[in-house]
C-alpha cells in the first residue's frame, strides 16, 4: 500500500476516534444527573475511546505524522 494513502487511512480514523472520545466525554456530564453507576460507565467508555485515540496517534507518530490534539 502507498505509504501516503496509509497515512490518509489513519489520519481519517484518527479523526474518528478524536471525535468519538469528545463525544464519549461529553456524555459523562450528561451522565452526572443520573447517579454514580452512570457516571461510572460514562468514565470507562470515554476512557476507552481516548485510549482508542491515543494509540492512533502513536501510530500516526511513528510514521512521521505530528497531529497537535
Amino acid at each position: 500500500m502507498n505509504p501516503t494513502i496509509t497515512h490518509a487511512e489513519l489520519i481519517a480514523t484518527f479523526k474518528r476516534a478524536e471525535a468519538d472520545a469528545a463525544h464519549k466525554f461529553g456524555l459523562i456530564q450528561a451522565a452526572a444527573n443520573k447517579g454514580p453507576k452512570a457516571i461510572q460507565a460514562a468514565t470507562e467508555t470515554a476512557a476507552k475511546a481516548a485510549k482508542r485515540r491515543d494509540s492512533f496517534a502513536k501510530k500516526l507518530g511513528d510514521l512521521g505524522v505530528d497531529l497537535k490534539y
